[in-house]
């Protein structure tokens, strides 16, 4: 019988993560990061600092026979000035790529958001400890999915037998870029996001590069997805663009010649899909940005609203209609010399029909029984058989 004394402390470093692009080492432990240091530094906004750093895709990986399992981490819960708390993020555990448990930790910093000011506090805390026991007995390969939308800086691992890095599943590498939306917005569990969906549908690794807010045609985005090692590549743009009000027509063209310039100087033949924004009534036809309907915060409720004028339109400014007819033109034109480019509608994904059902519950964002649709409806079209992803002989 195995003792808390018996457990086997094993550092946490790069080889046992997937899906993070750099660990950065802490006073207290590692923090995984999903944008590298040189990224980081060409940009100094903290809703792109925030996205980044939480470890939506990033999971534990390792091979063992340990049937108990302890993960010391810190996570930063978000606190929001007049809403009721939210909840706790969630570590899902598989085995053998089969769920096998959820976990939450307690305690950790807090970072207490004032929307109505734009301040920000944050407080240290004290870490946290989730445990896993009762795993099969055996060598198994064991991953412990992090939360998609709290950051969390891993202390230590202990488990009751020897752990090793896990091996190359042999899968292939679907790097992913997109919003909020893609990283996870309301998704339920880290492994429930329409990306982690879509991948264990297609049998791929992924990567997810989706960062709340900042899918803005960013060149140093473009940089990393250039030189991520991938087999297989996509990019969703459209709804960060409208609802930060970012640019206009005239720089948007050849803002995306240039972003899909740069990833082609890294992965000139790879299979690269673009994907345009998901149905969103609030900005189908009415130009951003968007604003925060702060009226039923303190209920949990918080709705955005369109500040645009249909009518600006006529001077360049994007809605997501513009943006679709427009990527659907650039991806026809590069086509033509790029075979292995490829282009997705988002209504194909979430459109009227869906919405009727399924409504967006803030106006932007889609709720866990979205998430499911939109992974299994990418699966079924990108994945399947005449899909952008489809496996293809030599």
């Amino acid at each position: 019988m195995h003792t808390q004394d018996d457990r086997i402390t094993t550092p946490v470093t790069a080889d046992l993560l997937r899906g993070a692009l750099e660990v950065e080492r802490t006073e207290r432990g590692v923090l995984p990061h999903r944008l590298p240091a040189w990224a980081r530094a060409q940009c100094a906004d903290g809703q792109l600092a925030m996205a980044e750093a939480q470890p939506s895709g990033v999971r534990l990986a390792f091979r063992t026979g340990a049937t108990a399992v302890e993960l010391d981490a810190v996570p930063t819960k978000r606190v929001y000035v007049g809403a009721p708390p939210r909840p706790d993020g969630v570590y899902e555990l598989l085995v053998d790529g089969r769920p096998a448990g959820r976990a939450s930790v307690e305690g950790g910093d807090t970072l207490t958001i004032d929307m109505t000011t734009g301040t920000v506090e944050h407080r240290p805390g004290q870490p946290g400890t989730l445990r896993f026991t009762g795993l099969p007995d055996g060598t198994k390969n064991v991953e412990i999915w992090l939360p998609h939308d709290e950051t969390t800086e891993l202390v230590a691992l202990r488990t009751d037998a020897p752990v090793e890095p896990a091996p190359d599943s042999g899968r292939r590498v679907w790097l992913h870029h997109g919003s909020s939306i893609s990283q996870g917005s309301d998704a339920a569990t880290p492994t429930t996001t329409w990306p982690a969906l879509a991948a264990s549908l297609g049998g791929v690794e992924l990567v997810n590069l989706g960062l709340g807010g900042s899918a803005l045609l960013d060149p140093f985005t473009a940089r990393v997805l250039r030189d991520t090692p991938a087999d297989l590549i996509s990019v969703k743009i459209g709804i960060n663009l409208v609802n930060t009000d970012l640019m206009r027509l005239r720089a948007f063209t050849p803002a995306v010649h240039g972003f899909l310039d740069t990833i082609r100087e890294g992965h000139p033949t790879t299979p690269l899909l673009v994907v345009s924004p998901l149905l969103c009534p609030l900005h189908e036809d009415t130009p951003g940005p968007s604003a925060p309907d702060f009226s039923s915060l303190s209920t949990g409720r918080l709705r955005f609203r369109a500040m645009g004028d249909p009518a600006e339109r006529a001077s360049g400014k994007l809605t997501l209609g513009v943006i679709r007819d427009e990527l659907a033109r650039i991806v026809e034109q590069r086509a033509a010399r790029d075979p292995n480019l490829h282009h997705l509608d988002g209504r194909a994904l979430y459109g009227e029909a869906d919405f009727a059902e399924l409504p967006l519950p803030d106006g932007l964002h889609p709720d866990a029984a979205t998430h499911r649709r939109v992974g299994e409806r990418f699966a079924g079209l990108v994945f399947a058989d005449g899909g952008a992803f489809a496996h293809r002989s030599a």
